[in-house]
């Protein structure tokens, strides 16, 4: 509608809000104006369940509200608020302002919390010839991809970001490696004990921080065998 001239960006309906405020200012009873917002934004309208829809399209006409306007009330199957849809624009801008003046710790916080159940180290921390690899094999897949395998090809997005910008990942280190945070260390980050294929989020902190103090290898050996000795990580 817009590209054809029909309405204006400022007069399409963009939150369920410009709806009620639309139709007040035609001169709806408030009430109404409410309702048919709530049965338009809920999808109700869309689906041909609202009762009343009838009605409040005669109301609608009989104050001079356009047939393309209600005709897009009949599409909409869900709306944002407009508080909801400008939080997010918000936060949008401060991840950005992170992701350019503090990108370690942009990296460190979303693989952390965001990218911790899909980062693999055996891809992911060896240089970005690795990863572009399994991106290729992923997208190999195509409508095939299983849902673990698209948040993985997530993951290895934002990975090679972070190599294309000149960053890099440190090895796993038994000692400096937190169980379950990605660290900053020395202008790079430090992936930790549980991005390890297969090595669990459960081996606790009070277990990393006891094999440090006693600087006991055999237990964490004897508790990880192959995933300790199969990979290269310092000790």
């Amino acid at each position: 509608m817009i590209k054809e001239g029909t309405a204006t960006l400022s007069d399409a309906i963009c939150t369920r809000d410009d709806i009620m405020t639309y139709l007040i200012k035609k001169g709806l009873n408030p009430d109404h104006a409410f309702k048919i917002m709530e049965a338009v934004r809920k999808g109700k309208v869309a689906k041909g369940a609202e009762d009343k829809w009838e009605e409040y399209q005669e109301e609608m006409r009989a104050h001079g509200v356009p047939e393309w306007y209600i005709e897009s009330c009949k599409k909409i199957k869900y709306m944002f608020p407009k508080a909801h849809a400008v939080a997010y624009v918000t936060m949008a801008f401060r991840i950005a302002w992170f992701k350019v003046y503090y990108p370690l710790a942009y990296y460190c916080a979303y693989f952390t919390i965001r990218g911790s159940d899909d980062f693999d180290s055996d891809i992911m921390i060896y240089g970005k010839e690795k990863v572009k690899q399994k991106m290729k094999e992923l997208e190999a897949l195509g409508n095939n991809m299983s849902v673990k395998e698209k948040g993985m090809y997530t993951v290895l997005e934002l990975v090679l970001e972070m190599y294309e910008r000149g960053f890099k990942f440190l090895p796993i280190d038994l000692y400096k490696s937190h169980s379950s945070k990605f660290l900053i260390e020395d202008g790079a980050i430090r992936p930790p004990l549980s991005s390890i294929p297969g090595l669990r989020r459960s081996c606790s902190r009070k277990h990393i921080q006891s094999s440090t103090r006693r600087k006991r290898k055999v237990y964490v050996n004897r508790r990880f065998p192959n995933k300790i000795k199969s990979r290269k990580i310092s000790n």
